[in-house]
């Protein structure tokens, strides 16, 4: 297992800024079967585990409406990845792309989207299929999704 901080061949790392800009609130907490970035798949897949998207109070009142949507899209920081690489070397192929033309977790802002479907809705929970991110990920932000896979 490779060291998720190594700057492979190729890679180009900045100075990151130390100056914020948001207010950005973590609405909940994400529960998955991963425990390491290194077991957690690089794409999430709606025949994947079920897994449970946790509201904080007072967000919970905010589910209201939310069954009726089979797909949502689901916003979340991926707190354990690095933020100052602009160009990397993906373990797939031997080029070199931007973070830009990547769906990389290492990004200036490391905030993950993956489109999932809506197994069940209970109390402050939400169960989902479709997730790509490690167990205790903090969610941003859950919407419903009108058109995924239709």
């Amino acid at each position: 297992m490779s060291d998720v901080q190594e700057i492979r061949e190729g890679e180009v790392a900045v100075d990151f800024p130390d100056r914020t800009d948001t207010g950005l609130v973590f609405i909940g907490v994400i529960h998955t079967p991963w425990r390491t970035r290194a077991e957690t798949p690089k794409q999430g897949k709606l025949d994947g585990p079920v897994c449970q998207i946790e509201l904080f109070a007072p967000w919970a009142a905010g589910l209201q409406g939310l069954e009726q949507f089979r797909h949502a899209q689901v916003l979340y920081w991926l707190h354990q990845s690095r933020r100052d690489l602009v160009l990397q070397s993906p373990k797939h192929d031997h080029g070199h792309r931007g973070v830009f033309a990547l769906r990389s977790p290492i990004r200036p802002n490391p905030i993950g989207v993956s489109t999932v479907e809506i197994v069940g809705i209970a109390g402050n929970i939400v169960r989902v299929r479709g997730l790509d991110c490690v167990d205790g990920t903090p969610l941003v932000d859950l919407k419903p999704d009108h058109c995924a896979f239709s």
